[in-house]
């Protein structure tokens, strides 16, 4: 693990911005980097003044919105045809898939923003939006706003703790349960803010 860990900060390091903006977008697409790896050493050589904190923040959260658009893409021009043509064979219907479409256009602002703060979620939530054609501005604006606030806790979290990985990782995981109990709060909130406008 020390060895992983000296790796991981010599890398960052060496890389720089362009590392951690490069490292990013692949943890936003389909290449399994977990962004605990990446953006904690950015927040130590923050610390240590090798890095600017802010830059490498918005380095990693641009990475982000770069991976996300690249599945985003993919969705739309290779998945959306697939589906269409071959989605009666394991009963996606076009019925179906307008259900889907309809479901992320009104909904598909919340379902970017928490998508980008839980794991794995993260790196697929950009296909649907993808598929239904999300608005650009509303797809780039919401992806921004839920990865920035991940990438900025993970960094945050490299600078105060520094090179202990278990420490990282520890804190790395009750930050995560905070943010999955913070999404539940807000998903209860939004479905009974939605539920008055039907009303209304």
């Amino acid at each position: 693990m020390h060895a992983v860990v000296d790796w991981l900060l010599q890398t960052i390091l060496t890389w720089g911005y362009t590392g951690i903006f490069l490292l990013m977008a692949m943890e936003s697409s389909i290449i399994p980097i977990p962004s605990e790896l990446v953006m904690p050493p950015a927040g130590y050589w923050a610390a240590q003044g090798e890095m600017n904190l802010v830059m490498a923040i918005i380095c990693g959260t641009a990475g982000s919105l770069v991976g996300a658009y690249a599945n985003y893409f993919a969705a739309q021009y290779l998945g959306r045809p697939l589906l269409l043509k071959y989605g009666k064979y394991v009963f996606i219907t076009e019925e179906k898939f307008a259900k889907v479409e309809e479901f992320f256009q009104r909904h598909g602002e919340i379902s970017t923003f928490i998508g980008r703060l839980l794991p794995v979620v993260r790196h697929l939530i950009s296909l649907p939006a993808g598929l239904a054609r999300m608005n650009h501005l509303k797809f780039c604006l919401y992806t921004v706003l839920g990865a920035g606030i991940w990438v900025t806790v993970l960094t945050v979290i490299g600078y105060v703790i520094g090179e202990n990985q278990e420490l990282i990782m520890r804190y790395s995981h009750h930050a995560l349960a905070v943010v999955v109990v913070l999404s539940a709060l807000l998903i209860v909130a939004y479905v009974k803010l939605q539920k008055r406008k039907n009303r209304s």
